[in-house]
């Protein structure tokens, strides 16, 4: 297949805010290096600065193993089977009064404790790695003291902040409040999500933006793009689930879309569920039907004119394609 976009240039990623939703990043992201895409810089909100620190080191791997990996309790101080069932609202498989003790202590607290998240991005970000790769990575915050969104190029904060900088972009307002690098900030996604501009504003003339519609506020709809910069979007066409869906089967899931989504923007391909690499005309294609028509037991169709075996052997084939799904019945690891 041929590729739709010119491999020789370098490529600004913006990866919007969304949460869960994510993990549709990776998949993403995963087709991109297969299609051989040079990354020179990355910008991202909320979870997308978190997949973007890692995509700065080219840390594929790790990124894949964590989203297929996901949990709950690696996000927010809460036990899974408690957390999945709140989500579903399922109070049958709720213990009321472990629920409600829980419930008082994050009120009482001032929100959930951030301690799961922070160990999650320790895990899995290296400082040392960002400051020496050769991409920039910049993500964006809002802070409290200063009442303002704010823009951080991560590379260049002071040593042992980074980590900080990334779970500042992702602090969801229900947690709770804590000084990071001696501020105070909330999720950068809530006043810029789609950080399109941070990299116009930068000089990045090609970019590729990965949406995942996340709770916050779009920049890009005001947004002026100078007549020489090229803006690509690779979107879901299907729902990617709730942004505090931290479930291993649906994040991998979303992981398959992104790639196949990508995919579709990166070659062409036609398709909603499914994507086809189709660069002849249907004409062609219908021809290459009739010549290979003779060849088949047409009798097992009950067809016995090339008019009807046209119809009926599409129609067929198209209810094939409407039935089948991709699959999202993969077992889950415990």
């Amino acid at each position: 297949m041929e590729c739709k976009i010119d491999l020789s240039k370098e490529y600004g990623i913006v990866l919007e805010g969304g949460g869960a939703r994510g993990a549709y990043q990776i998949g993403a992201w995963k087709a991109l290096r297969e299609a051989g895409v040079r990354i020179k810089g990355i910008a991202g909100a909320s979870v997308g600065a978190l997949n973007g620190a890692m995509m700065c080191t080219d840390d594929f791997e790790k990124a894949e193993e964590l989203w297929e990996n996901i949990s709950y309790s690696q996000v927010i101080d809460m036990d899974d089977a408690q957390a999945k069932a709140m989500l579903k609202m399922d109070f049958n498989s709720i213990n009321i009064g472990d629920f409600l003790k829980k419930f008082i202590k994050v009120l009482t607290d001032g929100g959930f404790d951030v301690s799961p998240l922070r160990k999650l991005i320790e895990e899995n970000v290296d400082e040392d790695r960002i400051r020496n790769s050769g991409r920039e990575l910049f993500a964006t915050v809002f802070s409290l003291d200063d009442r303002k969104e704010e823009t951080v190029d991560l590379k260049n904060v002071p040593s042992g902040e980074i980590c900080d900088m990334l779970l500042a972009s992702a602090y969801f307002i229900a947690f709770k409040r804590e000084k990071l690098g001696g501020r105070s900030y909330m999720d950068g996604g809530g006043f810029n999500n789609v950080p399109v501009n941070v990299l116009t504003e930068h000089g990045y003339k090609d970019i590729i933006a990965i949406r995942i519609y996340g709770l916050g506020y779009d920049t890009t709809r005001s947004l002026k793009v100078p007549p020489d910069v090229n803006i690509f979007y690779i979107a879901p066409r299907q729902d990617l689930g709730g942004i505090l869906e931290f479930d291993r089967k649906r994040c991998r899931y979303n992981m398959k879309l992104g790639y196949f989504d990508a995919e579709r923007f990166l070659f062409g391909l036609s398709g909603r569920r499914y994507y086809i690499d189709a660069p002849e005309e249907e004409e062609y294609y219908l021809t290459k039907l009739e010549t290979e028509a003779a060849k088949l037991k047409v009798s097992r169709f009950g067809i016995y004119t090339i008019d009807t075996f046209r119809e009926a052997i599409l129609e067929k084939y198209k209810e094939m394609l409407l039935r089948k799904k991709p699959d999202t019945d993969e077992e889950e690891e415990t």
